[in-house]
């Protein structure tokens, strides 16, 4: 029987490594580029005294919004706008309509900000968006291609983007994909206004349309990243797209987006060595290509080259020169890191990476920190991993939870059973009910040879969460494992799979107490079926002692012995070794 942590599995970690690769945006409000800062010409501001009437209608329109009166607050707010001639007024009154959904109002309250505000590009935007939102497309199409037109070759492809964002709020998909066709068919030739009709299409669903636009958009602009990427995006052949992309890195090998997009469509096939090879290209022409080295050190673990894995983490840490990563988690590589320096049985080094955790990113500051005090204790200074767990900042109980728990599994893997009771019984005194503590407190009482107490815990935590499956397995496992009450411990370890029927550590349980009960040939089945998903140290010791009951002993030796080599310390598996009295 196992614990079952709660921990981030190196897929998860991956998938958050390759979310940041590029892709053609298939959403058509995402921008095709940044859209350059623009300096807008200030409005000027009515000269006017702040009057008591003034004043008592503001003030009333404030109350009113606040008790959820949104048109009454809006009215009066577009009164003293229209009065005073104050373009805030104006403004405030539209988010008030807003605020209570009254779309025709705010786009009233809009056209008057416009009105008062002439150069306000903020104003603008909000009556297109306002009347692209309600379909009143005529209205918005006239300015937008007013606005386009005004453009010239610099701020053109910006304001594509812009309008092409805008209109995608239009309800109406294909309402939408048409008005930009129509808008866009003056500056057809622009690769800006291309890509945009590729992104319309998809929203809309017209995948015919987007796949022509996209090869006229590469015919015309052969050696464009963006071009590229949109075809190898709307083409429905996987095969097709990865060939578009290698073709293209063929004749433009320097092209770094498309080299990032291939990679990521070589991982998602599973292609994980050649994935690897194009990552390790592009790194010939960027040596300090962060999200290369970040990629190629997470692949090197899944592939268990942790010398490699080592080489690239620390080298993107290094490159982020004491800097946040805008663009991913930095603390998943200084994670790794410490956890293959642990591995190697270098804890200073461990312990270097984890000082480097930020403690801004609050949730793995405190990750940082339970790990820190863990090699801290495995270092033999007990007391400092304490008081590191001790001065930790929390923002919430379950944070203030996780560090009790922390502390107690400290004690209880010194052997300092009694305090670790006294820690969680502590704890359960201000939250009985916390089934974390419940769970832990159960585990320590077993481990002190408490088994009374352990069975009050798990039996409440059964009530407090009937279902979550850890409490009837523990429950059940030791019971099995005590060889009592064998018929009961089935019929718990039986709920908890029924609740969790792939998970490999309850059918342990269950190939456990089959054997107890003398079912040699279902507990070899249940077992061998466990550890064929999770090979696992405990699971091999009870499915090796199943084998050599059985009269299978090299067998059982043969799996005992590839277990001692994974995890030599294994309680369970040196238990077993010695009440049979097996040498390996």
């Amino acid at each position: 029987m196992k614990k079952f942590p709660a921990i981030l599995t190196l897929s998860a970690v991956l998938a958050a490594a390759f979310a940041v690769l590029p892709t053609f945006a298939a959403d058509a409000a995402a921008p095709l580029r940044d859209t350059p800062p623009t300096v807008a010409t200030p409005d000027p501001l009515p000269l006017l005294s702040l009057s008591e009437e003034v004043m008592f209608k503001y003030l009333s329109a404030e109350i009113a919004e606040q008790r959820g009166n949104y048109f009454a607050s809006y009215a009066t707010m577009m009164s003293i706008a229209r009065s005073t001639r104050d373009s805030r007024l104006a403004r405030r009154a539209v988010e008030v309509a807003m605020a209570g959904k009254l779309t025709n109002e705010a786009l009233s309250a809009s056209r008057l900000w416009v009105e008062l505000a002439p150069h306000s590009e903020e104003a603008s935007q909000v009556v297109l968006g306002l009347q692209l939102s309600t379909n009143r497309l005529d209205e918005a199409k006239q300015t937008l291609a007013q606005r386009l037109a005004a453009s010239n070759a610099q701020t053109l492809p910006a304001m594509i983007g812009q309008t092409q964002r805008l209109i995608a709020r239009v309800p109406d998909k294909a309402k939408a994909a048409a008005l930009l066709r129509e808008l866009l068919t003056p500056y057809r030739e622009s690769l800006d206004a291309r890509l945009a009709l590729v992104q319309s299409s998809v929203a809309s669903g017209d995948q015919t349309t987007a796949q022509r636009e996209a090869r006229e958009a590469l015919e015309k602009n052969p050696r464009s990243e963006l071009a590229v990427l949109a075809l190898s995006q709307v083409v429905t052949d996987k095969d097709q797209s990865a060939k578009l992309l290698a073709d293209f890195l063929q004749k433009n090998p320097k092209a770094r987006e498309v080299r990032l997009a291939y990679s990521r469509k070589l991982f998602e096939d599973g292609k994980i060595a050649e994935a690897k090879a194009e990552f390790k290209t592009l790194l010939q022409y960027l040596p300090q290509d962060q999200t290369a080295l970040y990629a190629l050190g997470l692949l090197s673990v899944q592939t268990n080259d942790l010398p490699e894995a080592e080489k690239y983490l620390a080298a993107y840490i290094k490159t982020l020169n004491g800097k946040p990563d805008g663009e991913r988690d930095a603390t998943q590589a200084l994670m790794v890191l410490a956890q293959i320096a642990e591995d190697r049985k270098d804890l200073p080094q461990a312990l270097k990476w984890l000082d480097q955790v930020d403690a801004t990113g609050q949730g793995a500051y405190l990750g940082a920190i339970l790990k820190r005090a863990q090699l801290t204790a495995k270092s033999g200074r007990l007391d400092e991993a304490r008081k590191l767990l001790a001065q930790a900042e929390v923002e919430s109980d379950d944070e203030r939870i996780k560090l009790i728990i922390a502390e107690a599994q400290l004690l209880r893997d010194a052997g300092q059973l009694n305090e670790a009771m006294q820690v969680l019984e502590e704890a359960l005194q201000h939250s009985p009910d916390n089934t974390e503590l419940l769970y832990e407190h159960a585990m320590a009482a077993e481990k002190n040879r408490q088994t009374d107490v352990m069975e009050v815990s798990l039996r409440k935590i059964i009530k407090l969460a009937p279902d979550s499956p850890q409490a009837y397995n523990a429950l059940g496992y030791s019971l099995a494992d005590r060889n009592q009450r064998l018929p009961e411990a089935y019929d718990l370890i039986k709920k908890a799979l029924e609740l969790a029927p792939e998970d490999p550590f309850i059918m342990d349980s269950m190939g456990w107490v089959e054997f107890r009960m003398g079912r040699f040939e279902k507990a070899e089945e249940i077992l061998g079926r466990a550890y064929a998903l999770k090979p696992d140290p405990e699971i091999a010791a009870h499915l090796g002692e199943v084998l050599w009951v059985k009269g299978r002993e090299d067998d059982a030796k043969k799996l005992w012995r590839n277990a001692s080599t994974k995890d030599p310390k294994n309680e369970t598996l040196k238990g077993t070794l010695t009440r049979l009295q097996v040498k390996l």
